[in-house]
């Protein structure tokens, strides 16, 4: 199976690295399944229905989040309706909404995606390790489940760490969103797990992790309440992470990362 992961999609710039470029990406990579962190997609603060249209019908299969789900109110009932959207799955029992499901392909293979927050320098949210491990109880990678893909959405880099090594051989991929910077490390773990402590943003990186740069400076350089923060508004970067799988065992034949457009260097990997 072969499975695209973007990270934080933040304002119009994001949306149109996505938008723009996911069909094309389909086709070159021949990719199976899409999934893209949306939480910052509605001007750089939680998401809306609309955008979630937006994302689905550029090929987006799943649009998973984070810490800003709750930002726009009026998804709440979206969370519920749509299995499409995921937020954490360890929030506590009763949030709105699902942290984790399996999608079937049209050709009848399936995927689960478990989106999961973790907790260092984050909100107190229930284990993130023992929720996974509840989400994979009974959609372990066999005949029914080909492929297993978890977005890690933390702060900490060991944190998002512990979860790869936590989940080696149990999932075919463990990517990292959230801190809008792509890492270095994409590697196949030793038990055949795709590993990627952060996917990176899809937005302006002419900016403080996608934000307008004057704005965010000013924040720091003064130590007082100022102007909202707001998107910067240049020419987005799609940043994720590709995954080739294995049918049969459902662990990874290849990761490889994927910065295409905007300011950074271009990589993509040979379709």
């Amino acid at each position: 199976m072969r499975i695209l992961f973007c990270g934080d999609v933040v304002g119009r710039p994001g949306r149109e690295a996505v938008t723009g470029r996911m069909p094309a990406l389909r086709r070159t990579l021949a990719l199976d399944f899409v999934v893209v962190n949306g939480e910052n997609a509605a001007a750089g603060f939680g998401i809306t229905e609309a955008i979630c249209r937006e994302l689905f019908a550029a090929g987006v299969d799943v649009v998973t989040t984070g810490n800003h789900v709750w930002d726009k109110r009026e998804i709440i009932p979206t969370l519920d309706a749509e299995p499409r959207l995921l937020r954490p799955a360890n929030f506590p029992p009763g949030t709105p909404g699902r942290g984790a499901h399996a999608y079937a392909l049209a050709d009848g293979r399936r995927i689960l995606v478990v989106n999961l927050m973790t907790r260092l320098f984050m909100d107190a949210l229930d284990c993130p390790f023992r929720a996974v491990d509840a989400a994979l109880e009974g959609n372990g990678l066999d005949a029914a489940v080909q492929a297993i893909l978890v977005d890690v959405h933390g702060e900490a880099t060991s944190e998002k760490m512990a979860m790869g090594h936590h989940l080696d051989g149990r999932a075919s991929a463990v990517v990292g969103s959230h801190s809008h910077v792509p890492t270095a490390d994409a590697q196949v773990l030793p038990g055949g797990t795709a590993y990627q402590t952060d996917a990176g943003m899809c937005g302006d990186y002419d900016s403080v992790i996608g934000m307008r740069k004057d704005i965010a400076v000013a924040r720091f350089v003064r130590k007082m309440p100022g102007e909202r923060l707001a998107p910067a508004d240049g020419e987005g970067t799609l940043c994720g992470v590709f995954v080739e799988t294995d049918d049969a065992t459902g662990l990874a034949r290849r990761v490889a990362p994927v910065r295409l457009g905007g300011r950074l260097m271009e990589t993509r990997p040979e379709a």
